[in-house]
């Protein structure tokens, strides 16, 4: 018989032991290293991860530096509301404003200096250019009845926007939106159609806060995402459809306006606008002279 030397193979370490989706993580650490390995399903829905034994520690060293420059990742995801923002004040300030503009002009009266010179007049808007009441008009109403509405129920959700949005931010939204449902709505009246009332500015904020409330869960087409549209829609049906002074398409202009404006504000570029406190101040300064500035230019005249 003659001799020959018999050459024994080490068998391959095992060098991970767990769940499949974790031995596929290191699977694929290993393969982009260029280790040779194997996967070997085990009992109770485990996996096994052998290397040869020449390259154990190889592959130790490079699975821990791997884990260790991950172990942060992924971040933790960014909260959707960053902020919420004083608003009570900013909210009394609106509303003691609209009663007390109430106060001085009384309900409606065709006669009245402050409904002639302040009211949405489609004829003064197109004919004149007097684009300034597009913004007064929403100031002005026609009864108690309607003052008191707005004050409350919108009281109540302007609050809420400008907790969302900050207070100068929000209103200077909330005029921009109202004023322009305004335009739309002039756009498709007769040339003697008159409008007043703050209610487009309340539809408006309906529609600003179904869209912030749509971007901010992230979640354009699911149910969730539909339901403050909905309601929005609802109340437009319940509230701002009935009654003999009740205008339906500034409310419909105002809460589609809304919306749009909504969009617009929601953008990343406004985020900085949004958590600055010197632009939110500016910006409420601004939106305030701006009504007081339409009213100045309502009343030259008179």
């Amino acid at each position: 018989m003659s001799d020959h030397n018999e050459q024994t193979h080490t068998p391959p370490s095992t060098i991970l032991v767990a769940s499949h989706d974790r031995v596929q993580l290191c699977s694929l650490v290993l393969s982009a290293k260029g280790i040779k390995h194997r996967l070997i399903p085990d009992e109770g829905g485990n996996s096994r991860l052998e290397v040869e034994p020449e390259d154990f520690e190889s592959a130790v060293y490079q699975l821990d530096r791997y884990f260790e420059e991950n172990r942060n990742w992924p971040p933790p995801p960014a909260p959707t509301q960053a902020q919420t923002f004083p608003a009570f004040l900013p909210t009394m300030l609106l509303i003691g404003a609209l009663l007390l503009l109430f106060y001085h002009t009384g309900p409606w009266q065709s006669e009245s200096y402050w409904f002639r010179a302040g009211a949405n007049d489609n004829n003064a808007l197109f004919e004149r250019g007097e684009w300034y009441r597009l913004v007064t008009a929403l100031t002005l109403h026609a009864d108690l009845s309607h003052l008191l509405g707005n004050c409350l129920f919108g009281g109540f959700l302007v609050f809420h926007f400008f907790q969302l949005q900050g207070y100068g931010l929000g209103l200077s939204a909330l005029v921009t939106s109202a004023a322009f449902g305004n335009y739309l709505n002039s756009m498709i009246q007769q040339n003697d159609h008159l409008s007043i009332g703050f209610s487009t500015a309340v539809f408006s904020v309906i529609g600003m806060l179904a869209a912030t409330s749509t971007i901010r869960s992230g979640q354009w087409f699911s149910l969730r995402s539909l339901i403050p549209l909905m309601a929005g829609v609802g109340l437009l049906a319940m509230l701002g459809s009935s009654g003999v002074r009740t205008d339906i398409g500034a409310h419909l202009f105002g809460l589609i306006s809304g919306i749009l404006v909504g969009i617009i504000i929601n953008l990343k570029q406004i985020i900085p606008i949004r958590n600055s406190s010197f632009a939110q101040s500016i910006l409420f300064i601004i939106a305030t002279l701006l009504i007081i500035g339409c009213w100045s230019e309502a009343l030259q005249g008179v």
